[in-house]
């Protein structure tokens, strides 16, 4: 449909191009100082945890989960209301996946499901920040570094929001980021990870470069020249390079008005939709300040499917923000079922993602509630 009103879409200005094309004119086209540029920006909105941009959101996982020392016999505990490469790339490490259940009301792990969730083998809790909402942080680390296991926190739909007054990327030990077009700041494709230890963040800027080490105070074997290197644990190229990472910069600069016009558009929402029996709003919990990411509206008494229906056909590009990551045929497979958390699936059972993205336009937006305020009239 050529007029179909996307849930997502990227927002360009010429400022972003013009970053872009000056690269393009420059001698550096990868892995040059237009990353270091672009880590350290991102490491602004960390609280100043250093960051390594890495090719995309799925990479930055698998790549923290290298860095955190995941293989064969460790466990990692997850959230199964998520896009499916929150476990998979723990799957493809040789961990096992424990999925602990989300609260009814965000979407986000509970401490006390993560906590029941526990075995001596965790190695890692990885939780995630649903929609932009930040997951109980504070609670959840106690809940992994008791356990002697490592925070990782999925904030491919956070960035730019915090917990508790702090930023989103200075709680947890490892934090994941993705910068895919839907989402709060692109660079087309790309991700990244900040890493609060030293030596993690080592491991990951190797692995990250197909494990290649250059320092001589690391060499194993005797200095060839000046071209040494040498592998001492595999890794894949995920390097983002420098053309994207300009473009990443670019829209650091507009994060805050990104931040600022999706919590607009969200209110918007939530105000025209609020008094309609038959939906339930998303939630915002105290000490939450999230970067709303998506619009969750829960659809109730069954009524999803039909709505999603009618929306469409009026030209609403609604989405549906996800099937419950062991639904998936490669994890039932796997020996997974059905049932193991019924929070997750009774959320997903209701949800329907709204358009929400900066160059939304108010008045598309009051379409939007306008027709679903007609479907229950």
């Amino acid at each position: 449909m050529a007029d179909l009103l996307p849930y997502g879409r990227q927002s360009i200005v010429e400022d972003d191009v013009a970053a872009v094309a000056a690269v393009l004119r420059g001698d550096w086209l990868t892995t040059g100082p237009a990353v270091t540029q672009f880590e350290s920006d991102l490491a602004g909105w960390t609280g100043g945890v250093p960051v390594v941009a890495v090719t995309s959101g799925t990479a930055a996982l698998h790549v923290a989960y290298a860095a955190a020392g995941v293989g064969p016999g460790d466990e990692v505990v997850c959230s199964p209301m998520t896009f499916v490469a929150t476990a998979a790339t723990a799957v493809l490490r040789g961990a096992s996946v424990v999925f602990a259940d989300v609260s009814p009301d965000t979407g986000n792990m509970s401490a006390a499901s993560a906590s029941a969730a526990l075995s001596p083998r965790t190695k890692v809790v990885a939780a995630v920040d649903y929609a932009g909402h930040p997951a109980p942080l504070d609670a959840l680390s106690t809940v992994a570094h008791d356990a002697g296991a490592l925070l990782l926190e999925d904030a491919a739909h956070s960035i730019g929001g915090s917990w508790q007054g702090r930023p989103v990327g200075s709680w947890a030990d490892l934090t994941t980021f993705s910068f895919f077009p839907t989402k709060n700041l692109t660079t087309a494709e790309g991700g990244a990870v900040a890493c609060v230890d030293p030596a993690v963040l080592r491991r990951a800027q190797e692995f990250r470069n197909h494990g290649l080490v250059r320092s001589r105070d690391r060499q194993r074997f005797p200095d060839e020249g000046g071209w040494h290197q040498e592998v001492h644990e595999l890794g894949l190229n995920y390097r983002l390079p420098d053309v994207l990472c300009a473009l990443g910069s670019s829209q650091l600069k507009r994060l805050a008005s990104f931040v600022a016009r999706r919590a607009d558009l969200h209110a918007r929402y939530t105000a025209g939709l609020s008094d309609v029996d038959g939906v339930a709003t998303p939630v915002l919990l105290p000490g939450a300040e999230p970067a709303w990411h998506l619009y969750p509206l829960r659809v109730l008494d069954g009524r999803r499917r039909a709505l999603y229906d009618h929306l469409r056909a009026n030209g609403i590009g609604v989405q549906v923000n996800y099937l419950p990551v062991y639904w998936h045929p490669v994890f039932a497979d796997l020996g997974y079922q059905r049932g193991l958390c019924p929070n997750a699936e009774r959320f997903y059972a209701e949800e329907l993602s709204l358009p929400l993205f900066p160059g939304l336009a108010d008045a598309d937006a009051d379409r939007v509630i306008e027709l679903v305020r007609a479907f229950f009239r």
